[in-house]
């Protein structure tokens, strides 16, 4: 595994894949930049992270057999790898906000992004994304669900020890991928799947329609199932949706 490290760059995913296109990059580069410009998140969101306080990298990951259609299935194993190490520092109210947020208690600790490129029906390769709050402590007015390791167990957590930790255990959540145990991986990660077979009220994003839900699991698409309060079943893709 190679690592690269950076002082200051707008975004790792955008570094990488701008690597790719010039040289012959191995599968399980690591790309680790000290400051992120411009970090992305799903959409058109932005991850913005203090100098020096977070960890901020992404990972290339090549595949031989990964068929697009599951190409999903990568990101919840990439989920579970960052809830695995994460439970060793925080034991309880940990969770998975789909499709790929990390929350302690309710608030956002770390977001996940996944760029794949596509060759026929298979994916090549993923660039995986990853912004996991460390050492901050203070967030912008408008980040008022975000909370950081230092804020939750009161200390300094060394960075470089933490990064080494998620870079193994991804490597290990990859080989069930390889293996394309895809039911084990669907399986694992709505066990911790946030709010879970709790009534909640979400929103539609195209017309902004309420309604009271319950998320039951997802679907082979990678899609969010929710029971409805007529206990009938819909399926919502990524921002199709969101908790009121």
């Amino acid at each position: 595994m190679k690592i690269v490290k950076l002082n200051a760059i707008d975004s790792t995913n955008i570094y990488l894949r701008n690597l790719i296109k010039k040289s012959d990059v191995k599968d399980a580069t690591v790309v680790v930049a000290n400051e992120q410009l411009n970090g992305r998140g799903q959409g058109d969101n932005i991850w913005i992270s203090e100098k020096g306080k977070n960890l901020t990298f992404s990972v290339l990951i090549r595949f031989d057999n990964l068929n697009v259609a599951h190409q999903h299935i990568l990101n919840y194993s990439i989920s579970i790898a960052i809830y695995n190490v994460l439970r060793y520092y925080i034991p309880d109210k940990l969770s998975v906000k789909w499709p790929n947020d990390i929350l302690s208690a309710g608030k956002k600790i770390c977001g996940v992004l996944s760029e794949c490129v596509i060759k026929s029906s298979l994916v090549n390769y993923a660039i995986v994304g990853i912004g996991l709050n460390v050492n901050q402590v203070k967030f912008s007015k408008g980040l008022t669900q975000a909370t950081s390791l230092r804020l939750i167990l009161n200390k300094e957590i060394d960075k470089d020890e933490l990064l080494e930790k998620i870079l193994m255990e991804i490597q290990y959540q990859l080989i069930s991928v390889r293996k394309q145990e895809y039911k084990k991986i669907k399986n694992q990660y709505e066990k911790i799947l946030y709010k879970k077979g709790v009534p909640s009220m979400f929103i539609t994003t195209s017309d902004e329609q309420k309604f009271l839900g319950k998320i039951v699991g997802t679907s082979l698409m990678g899609n969010l199932i929710v029971e409805l309060e007529d206990e009938t079943l819909k399926e919502f893709g990524i921002r199709e949706i969101k908790f009121a």
